[in-house]
């Protein structure tokens, strides 16, 4: 991937006649009209929580298209906030409309919960760290002994606040949980997280990718019905690894932006804002990671 390869990439969108009312780390969100929103998904990768000034060419397509398998594939387990409705009819220009066609979603316009839904299958990153310190992760306890990478005798549910952009989401305990949405709907959430995880990380290992862990969204729309929203296992909600290379013991390889966060842990930058620019062979090696993840999980057959 050339320097100009990664110049055409969208960093972000600027639609004419749609009113912008969101931007996200990765998502630009338009209003179409009282009752539905136009969702773009940008090129921008963020990493320890910011946003970086370097684009993953045509990493937003893969998002998407990634994400509308999922939703369908989900579609017996749970609603989700697509309307079936093309983003390339609510907008006008032509120029427009190839842009969104395959990296956009026009959805319901619906209250997001005020929690991300975390799913863990195995032992690795924060829950890493956080067994070590406590033989627990999010104070959820595990058998004593287990190696770093070691999958869990059960999936666990570790929901997290939702943070603003340029800072850290932060684990909370169920009960917190309950406090916030109320006892029975985050029971309902929690439960249809570690069903989506299960059937979800079942399908992907028999297409060689182990689903590490994982984090979903749901919202609610004016009568309190559940949706799924959002992105959906996706290589930068997910940690996807290559099933055929794991072991226990180490972080294994994966095909998400782990192999950016390993790339940044090298700088001396602080973890703040601004971000580093991302050299060519970081690019060209994460683009065909995502695209990889896309293909084997997506293939008929």
């Amino acid at each position: 991937m050339s320097v100009a390869a990664a110049e055409t990439a969208l960093f972000e969108s600027n639609l004419t006649g749609l009113k912008r009312i969101s931007q996200g780390k990765v998502r630009d969100i338009y209003e179409v009209d009282a009752d539905q929103l136009l969702i773009v998904t940008s090129d921008r990768l963020s990493a320890f929580d910011v946003v970086l000034p370097t684009p993953i060419p045509g990493k937003g397509e893969v998002l998407t298209q990634l994400s509308n398998f999922w939703f369908e594939r989900m579609r017996a387990v749970v609603p989700n906030h697509l309307t079936g409705r093309r983003p390339e009819d609510v907008v006008q220009d032509p120029a427009e409309r190839a842009l969104v066609a395959r990296r956009a979603i026009v959805v319901r316009r619906l209250k997001p919960l005020p929690v991300e839904a975390v799913v863990r299958g195995y032992l690795i990153g924060s829950g890493w760290k956080d067994y070590q310190a406590t033989g627990a992760v999010c104070g959820i306890p595990l058998p004593q002994g287990l190696p770093m990478a070691a999958q869990l005798p059960e999936p666990i549910f570790t929901p997290a606040t939702k943070a603003e952009i340029g800072q850290h989401d932060e684990n909370i305990s169920f009960a917190e949980m309950e406090k916030l949405v109320g006892a029975g709907l985050a029971r309902k959430v929690r439960d249809l997280a570690i069903e989506i995880y299960r059937r979800g990380a079942e399908y992907a290992r028999g297409r060689g990718i182990i689903i590490a862990d994982t984090k979903f969204e749901f919202g609610l729309d004016a009568a309190g019905k559940l949706y799924l929203i959002d992105e959906v296992l996706t290589p930068d909600s997910s940690r996807f690894w290559p099933a055929a290379e794991y072991r226990t013991g180490i972080s294994p390889p994966s095909f998400d932006k782990q192999y950016v966060r390993d790339y940044l842990e090298t700088l001396d930058w602080g973890k703040k804002a601004p971000g580093p620019a991302l050299p060519a062979e970081v690019i060209r090696h994460t683009t065909a990671k995502y695209r990889q993840a896309l293909e084997l999980l997506t293939r008929p057959g």
